[in-house]
């Protein structure tokens, strides 16, 4: 029982051993990442289509959630770009940006990703994130990236356009484009600039008079908050508000308003598949931190916890006003690399965040929209990887197409649409793939118990055995192909008496190839061709021994290929040892 209880609630484990070294080295990183998550949650929100302080919000009750529940000591849980752009998309189906009653659909996203996380978690369903292959992962962020930055744009160019695909937004910013306020693109211009320059430069240059190459990091990532606080006073003190300049506005201070979402059982339908799609992408990405940066400390991230734990932070982030949250990783590789020993470094960041909310916001009225969204377009920036196109057509054709397909689709039609088309290309390729497994003719390579391909070795083969080698699981998809393989070569041997089926790599028969092996064993018994199985795996075998299969078959199942050869073709065997000798 304790054990269930551990597992429910990791934070036991690590609070027994907290001590005041853990409480200093929790507060330091908390300071540093709450210095870097205001700008970005602002940001973040902005990109959601939100209210800038709902970005606010969903990082406060969340953080103290993942913290009782999930498993990574280090993972610093809220907005991020990647979600944040599909919940504009998920909302914006449903309602018109801005209105109340996309912030509901916003806050509905949150709880029923939070739901279906628990639920994964519940059932131990961590391993349905596997169905996102790399290649589909890595074009859904390339092309997520490129909407991103095309989408601020507009607010870099201090224009109105709108539009959720690429065609759109260009067509929108191509009409807008005269529009542009002047001011507001030197702002905004100035700001990614800036960003650049500190993302690749502020590092080098700080080392170099000195600081500690840890301390310089973290400056160095800090780089938003000088342009937030530089672009803030500028705007103040000339105005520039007042020539255009959209600016950020009120921000709402006090605590966070506890909410419940809004039931409306066609609205929770309409948003299921967004908020399963939300769900799977937000724990992929954050399960990939955790475990990168746990594996630096030789520590453990279980992922079925870490589904309640992400569970419990987008119900938290429901609750209180917010919007759907995952593990970000350059929060997480600064409060890492800050120090942060526990998950209360996440609790210390929520109460930084929860003060500035309290105290600091009339700081953010000033603030330039311009400047979010540079903030938005540089970090982004990072995401977009269109090398891996060039690495993985060079590599495998079927995952490029994935890729190529994930990235046209989510540019085109919508991130939705977009990754599900990966995920059906995905399996489609593998489908079709294993639907024609590599079969190859194998013989002994002389002087050694070694059976390969008589394709790519110089090995020995038998008259009278025919000893083939199949290099995948045999299934309903494969099963018939399988048939046809063994039938055309015995048709051009005529001399063949026994035909042996290597499995060593078959990790698996279903029903379907079950009978196709039934069939197989019955034609050739009735073509005078005995049927041998070799190398059955015990799961298999144990599988067989369960049917008549093995009761019928005309052959026998041996341990080793080179245990059915000297049974079956002793003469090959002794010609085999003469030449070993030799």
């Amino acid at each position: 029982m304790s054990f269930d209880v551990r597992r429910l609630l990791p934070f036991l484990d690590w609070a027994r051993t907290y001590d005041r070294r853990h409480l200093t080295n929790d507060a330091v990183a908390a300071i540093v990442v709450t210095i870097m998550l205001v700008p970005q949650s602002l940001a973040y929100a902005m990109l959601a289509g939100l209210p800038p302080h709902i970005g606010l919000y969903a990082s406060i009750l969340p953080l103290v959630a993942y913290a009782l529940f999930g498993t990574s000591r280090t993972l610093a849980v809220g907005p991020v770009a990647v979600v944040s752009l599909m919940t504009a998309a998920a909302a914006g189906a449903v309602a018109t940006p801005g209105s109340p009653e996309f912030i509901a659909a916003a806050l509905v996203l949150a709880v029923e990703s939070g739901l279906i996380l628990t639920l994964m978690g519940v059932l131990n369903l961590g391993f349905l994130a596997n169905f996102l292959s790399h290649s589909v992962i890595s074009g859904f962020i390339t092309a997520s990236g490129v909407l991103i930055a095309t989408s601020q744009l507009k607010h870099v160019l201090g224009i109105k356009a709108s539009g959720d695909t690429m065609p759109d937004l260009v067509v929108g910013l191509g009409q807008a484009i005269g529009d542009t306020n002047f001011i507001t693109l030197a702002i905004g211009a100035a700001a990614i600039a800036f960003l650049f320059w500190v993302r690749k430069r502020l590092k080098p240059l700080l080392r170099r008079l000195g600081l500690p190459a840890g301390a310089a990091d973290i400056v160095a990532k800090a780089g938003p908050v000088f342009a937030v606080a530089a672009s803030t006073a500028l705007v103040a003190l000339l105005s520039l508000d007042q020539s255009g300049v959209k600016v950020v506005g009120t921000i709402p201070s006090g605590l966070p308003p506890l909410t419940l979402p809004l039931f409306e059982v066609d609205l929770w339908l309409r948003l299921a598949l967004p908020a399963l799609l939300i769900s799977i992408v937000g724990f992929v990405e954050s399960v990939s931190v955790a475990q990168t940066l746990a594996a630096k400390r030789r520590q453990r991230i279980d992922a079925n916890t870490e589904l309640f734990g992400l569970g419990a932070a987008n119900i938290a982030a429901g609750l209180s006003g917010g919007y759907p949250v995952t593990g970000g990783f350059t929060r997480s590789v600064v409060n890492f690399d800050a120090g942060a020993e526990t998950p209360m470094a996440g609790v210390f960041t929520a109460a930084g965040i929860l003060a500035t909310i309290l105290f600091f916001t009339p700081f953010f009225e000033k603030l330039p929209q311009a400047v979010l969204a540079a903030t938005i377009i540089v970090a982004v920036f990072s995401l977009v990887d269109l090398g891996a196109l060039g690495r993985t057509w060079r590599y495998s054709r079927a995952d490029f197409a994935a890729m190529a397909v994930t990235i046209v689709v989510v540019l085109l039609e919508g991130v939705e649409i977009g990754i599900v088309s990966g995920v059906v290309v995905s399996l489609a390729l593998f489908l079709y793939r294993t639907s024609r497994p590599h079969m190859a003719i194998v013989g002994r390579v002389p002087g050694t118990e070694h059976f390969r391909n008589v394709e790519r070795h110089k090995v020995i083969t038998g008259e009278t055995v025919l000893s083939i080698r199949v290099d995948e699981s045999l299934y309903f998809a494969n099963a018939r192909f399988l048939e046809d393989r063994i039938y055309d070569l015995i048709a051009s041997r005529p001399a063949v008496k026994h035909v042996v089926l290597l499995c060593s790599a078959v990790n698996m028969i279903d029903a379907s190839a079950l009978e196709s092996l039934e069939a197989i064993d019955e034609r050739l018994k009735s073509a005078g061709v005995t049927f041998h199985l070799s190398e059955v795996k015990g799961p298999v075998m144990d599988r067989l021994k369960t049917t008549h299969f093995l009761t019928h078959l005309s052959g026998q199942v041996f341990l080793s290929q080179a245990d059915a050869m000297a049974r079956l073709e002793p003469a090959c065997m002794a010609d085999q040892a003469a030449r070993g000798a030799a």
